[in-house]
């Protein structure tokens, strides 16, 4: 693997100029604007016979402007300026005229547009050219690289109460404050590259370079992102590389007439279960539109690093369909592994280290690739963090399977504790997988119809609100503190959002109803959202002043099967779970040399029972327990 990620970046030293040149491709392909304010435009179209340039500024003329064909399938095309103005003003539409193999004319979206928009009154969107007089300028540096990583996982459109797409401008100044006050330091954002389909919560990328127009307009989100950072927020990209929208009209698919153009051809090049298409990764050209994609956003926008999507499916050539992983290592080499796509992966980390080294890469894969998380120069993925995702999948299985009393204390443990030493895991507990129509957050599965009934305090504490909202609270910090280097929650689910999530479609009337997030339940002190919500957020705010996300793994003293109790030391902290349904216990032994209670889920302010006093200090007698030589009763 190591062999063939050298060989691709020796040829693009010889062949290209380099890694720094290769990735600058985004400022010539394109349509761009020069600065005698002349146009040059470059496309990449193999299987064309001619290319043109329409639009509005020749009166949607196909063929007034027909661009040169160079090596490679590559295509050019220059338009002085007039009167040293730009031939083509900023908000004019643009096509890309193809003349296909067999004589046909098709209107692309050029794949490197910056900007399209759709008209309320049509179904394909336009592109759109920009290039206003006065760009946003950022204001602010980007954070410094940070040691313990906590994510607020979000959607700038759902991002409101109201029943309606939000927009960046909402995300700025009624959204960022709420993550700054909530403890989390870096937000992950979806669904922002350009998605013809709202409702695939952005996973079917139309245009790669374009930020989405349907919550305003490229300046908006830059500026979203500086005050970001001017918050001292990290701000990372859902970026999807793994597969492409079939859209043709307006997005990669057939852009030159032709299947295999981005893409592979035939079978191999359509994803079964996405009814997607999937990039050649093997292309020269594949690899300088990604990378170049990569690079763009973060030197244009300024964005922090990037979440990668669908990475198992990267992989290996099932795409993980209808495969089981084991953690068998013959699982992880052998034909069935997709090494262009890995060195591909390979590349694009090393590309960001080696030119950006302070951005932050995260991999979703649910197949636990070995070494993943490790340097290149190591032969590794590059990536600084997966996502570890079997933990929300064992909180369901628990919490739909048993009874609390069958709760397994070991195979919790064993589930937050299972992760190969120095590659660096982000734990959580619910992702906005689980918030999705057809699944259930913690929340709704712990308290279900009663969310709509018993959630106020005027009404009597029933058994299963006081469960959920303790068992919600407990769930989350012990995943926060045992399951990884990095923590990782979905907006609103740090309060127990009610209900699901489901953008407007057709099986749904359009509905706007559960496709947004409803901040004002936090904020009614007559709700018991408010507990778990300052439960959030203290939580954050403790691990902020112990740091446990950046320290070594923790040490487990304790997993005890019949009294439901778990023990562990982390950071100079010791923390305490007791599952037991129903039994309390006084003067309990655990491992500790003197401690003061620092959080506390059954404090009031949380919704709990108030049942411990919080102004006692307890020290610790040499009393062997655990392996350990001294303890404290609790």
């Amino acid at each position: 693997r190591y062999s063939l990620f050298y060989n691709h970046l020796k040829n693009i030293e010889e062949s290209e100029g380099g890694l720094d040149k290769f990735t600058k491709s985004y400022k010539t392909f394109g349509v761009n604007q020069l600065a005698d304010g002349g146009i040059y435009c470059k496309e990449w179209a193999p299987g064309a016979e001619a290319v043109f340039l329409a639009g509005d500024f020749n009166g949607w003329n196909p063929s007034s402007h027909p661009y040169k064909k160079l090596e490679y399938g590559k295509w050019e095309l220059f338009i002085p300026p007039e009167d040293g103005r730009s031939p083509v003003p900023h908000g004019s539409k643009l096509k890309v005229v193809i003349r296909a193999q067999n004589g046909a004319l098709l209107y692309r979206i050029s794949p490197w547009a910056r900007y399209v928009v759709r008209d309320e009154d049509k179904v394909n969107y336009d592109w759109v050219h920009w290039n206003p007089p006065q760009s946003y300028i950022h204001k602010n540096p980007s954070p410094k690289r940070l040691k313990s990583l906590r994510i607020y996982e979000s959607h700038v459109g759902i991002a409101s109460p109201e029943g309606k797409v939000a927009s960046y401008k909402n995300f700025t100044y009624n959204v960022l404050p709420r993550i700054k006050d909530l403890g989390y330091n870096c937000v992950q954002l979806m669904a922002i590259m350009e998605h013809a389909y709202y409702a695939s919560f952005g996973y079917q990328v139309t245009s790669f370079f374009a930020a989405s127009s349907r919550y305003g307009t490229p300046d908006d989100l830059k500026e979203m992102i500086d005050v970001a950072h001017s918050m001292g927020i990290t701000v990372l990209l859902d970026v999807v590389h793994s597969h492409a929208s079939k859209n043709s009209e307006d997005g990669l698919n057939q852009f030159d007439g032709t299947d295999s153009c981005f893409f592979h051809s035939g079978y191999r090049g359509n994803h079964q279960l996405w009814d997607s298409r999937l990039f050649d990764y093997a292309n020269w050209e594949v690899l300088r539109f990604l990378l170049s994609n990569l690079r763009m956003w973060i030197e244009d926008y300024r964005f922090d690093g990037f979440r990668f999507d669908g990475v198992t499916s990267m992989l290996y050539h099932h795409h993980g369909i209808g495969t089981g992983f084991s953690g068998d290592y013959n699982e992880y080499f052998g034909l069935h592994v997709d090494e262009d796509a890995l060195c591909y992966l390979m590349l694009a980390n090393h590309m960001i280290n080696s030119l950006h080294p302070e951005c932050i890469t995260i991999a979703e894969d649910v197949s636990g690739m070995p070494a993943l998380c490790r340097p290149v120069a190591e032969g590794g993925g590059g990536f600084d963090y997966r996502l570890a995702m079997a933990i929300p999948d064992k909180w369901i299985q628990i919490i739909k399977e048993l009874k609390d009393e069958d709760w397994n204390m070991g195979n919790i443990v064993h589930t937050l504790t299972n992760r190969r030493c120095e590659e660096k895991y982000i734990a959580y507990a619910e992702s906005h997988d689980q918030a999705l129509v057809g699944d259930k957050t913690l929340a709704f599965r712990l308290m279900d119809a009663e969310m709509y009934t018993n959630m106020s305090v005027l009404m009597p504490l029933t058994p299963v609100i006081d469960r959920g909202i303790q068992l919600h609270k407990m769930i989350r910090l012990i995943t926060h503190a045992l399951g990884g280097e990095s923590y990782l929650n979905f907006m609103g689910n740090e309060f127990g959002h009610p209900e699901w999530l489901d953008f407007p479609r057709i099986g749904n009337n359009e509905s706007y109803h559960y496709a947004r997030r409803q901040f004002n339940l936090t904020e009614d002190d007559l709700l018991r959202y408010k507990f778990l919500n300052a439960f959030d957020r203290d939580m954050n705010k403790l691990e902020e002043r112990y740091g446990w996300l950046a320290s070594p793994q923790a040490y487990v003293s304790e997993k005890h099967e019949s009294n439901k109790v778990i023990a562990f030391e982390r950071a100079g902290l010791i923390f305490i779970f007791n599952f037991h349904p129903y039994q309390s216990y006084v003067d309990y032994r655990v491992v500790a040399f003197k401690y003061k209670i620092l959080l506390d889920s059954d404090a009031g302010e949380y919704g709990g029972h108030q049942r411990l006093d919080h102004n006692t200090e307890y020290f610790s007698e040499e009393y062997p327990h655990n392996y350990r030589p001294n303890s404290i009763m609790v």
